[in-house]
């Protein structure tokens, strides 16, 4: 009743991006861990903004954790992790797809909003998307210019991304229990 939400990845794919959440700044920094992890994404948000960007970000990452949820455990790396500088801001990000979920984070936005997108829900999204696609998340972000900072998080956890999900047909399922 919130929102409504059409989301397509393939992780795959060469950066290819066609985002609208009617959040201009959150498109911004999606369409950076796109390009950034080599994911083709389509996303399409009609969120009851005239509230706030709360749920359509939420939803955003319960939909996107949703899709990350289905990409095949099997021979691909399972852990990632990037360090990614911008300016003067530094994001750091590991990350597990070992069907665990839980965000450690430590990101602390020294302002209330970037464009129409309320810091506060960096994080939110980041648990909302762990959450759903059962994955461990780290992050630390340091910096002085919020936009840098949340930009900087979304290409790393790009990158770590999309070292995670890389084929290594050595591997099988990397889980001593046999399974994630």
């Amino acid at each position: 009743n919130e929102t409504k939400i059409e989301l397509k990845i393939n992780i795959d794919g060469t950066g290819k991006y066609d985002i609208n959440t009617g959040i201009p700044f959150f498109d911004h920094v999606l369409s950076s861990f796109a390009k950034h992890g080599a994911f083709d994404l389509y996303i399409k948000a009609e969120g009851d903004l005239e509230v706030d960007d709360h749920h359509t970000v939420e939803d955003v990452g319960i939909c996107l954790g949703m899709a990350l949820d289905k990409v095949e455990k099997k021979n691909i790396n399972r852990f990632g992790w990037a360090i990614v500088p911008m300016d003067e801001a530094r994001a750091m990000v590991s990350i597990d797809l070992g069907g665990r979920p839980y965000v450690v984070s430590q990101y602390i936005p020294k302002r209330d909003k970037v464009g129409d997108l309320s810091t506060e829900n960096v994080k939110h999204f980041f648990e909302a998307l762990a959450n759903n696609a059962k994955i461990n998340i780290h992050f630390e972000v340091i910096g002085e210019n919020e936009h840098h900072k949340i930009e900087a998080l979304f290409k790393a956890f790009g990158v770590a991304l999309d070292i995670a999900t890389r084929i290594d047909e050595r591997k099988g399922v990397v889980s001593t229990k046999g399974v994630i």
